[in-house]
């Protein structure tokens, strides 16, 4: 769903009726899940409650527009595999080749797609309960580096030129029987 007030594209992930129960009964109120995104890397997520489903969803979009985060995105995918993890739920992100499309499915596919990822690999374990998933992709995410990100946090210049370390020379077979022959029997004393 696109808002016409904003660039980003709103996606409504699940809409539960709630009851708290009173002292004259039982009062129903909505709460909404909704992921929007930029489509270039750009995702957010909020949550909203109301008496009615709208406002429930009107709350939950503002939230998300809020909040958002940048996803750092190599050709299309996400950069390396990874494990986020909310609650009972796990969900799983690795890399895919070009072409692959978003393999998800519930709130992944849907923060995946409203971030702009073209391809990528997706798996929900334990709970499939839809805010959890959503919450635990963003946990996911928040774990992502780049290469860049990466070697900028280790201190390392991985294109400064320098001595490369290289693994010794293997000794050759020839070269490791000379050194056995040089070397003296022990002769053993006959007592």
């Amino acid at each position: 769903m696109m808002n016409r007030e904003s660039e980003f594209a709103e996606t409504v992930v699940h809409i539960n009726r709630v009851a708290k129960v009173v002292k004259g009964g039982k009062n129903f109120s909505f709460s909404a899940v909704v992921v929007a995104g930029d489509g270039s890397g750009k995702v957010g997520y909020g949550t909203g409650k109301a008496r009615e489903v709208p406002p429930a969803i009107q709350k939950a979009s503002e939230q998300a527009r809020k909040e958002m985060i940048k996803i750092p995105l190599v050709g299309g995918t996400v950069p390396h595999l990874v494990w986020g993890r909310w609650g009972a739920t796990r969900v799983l992100l690795r890399p895919a080749s070009p072409g692959t499309g978003v393999i998800a499915g519930g709130g992944v596919r849907a923060v995946m797609e409203s971030a702009g990822v073209a391809d990528v690999l997706t798996k929900i374990v334990g709970s499939r309960n839809p805010f959890n998933v959503v919450r635990a992709t963003f946990d996911a995410i928040d774990r992502l580096m780049t290469r860049n990100q990466v070697t900028r946090l280790r201190g390392v210049d991985i294109n400064a030129p320098g001595e490369v370390e290289t693994a010794p020379e293997p000794v050759a077979a020839d070269a490791e029987t000379e050194a056995e022959a040089e070397v003296a029997p022990v002769q053993e004393d006959e007592g």
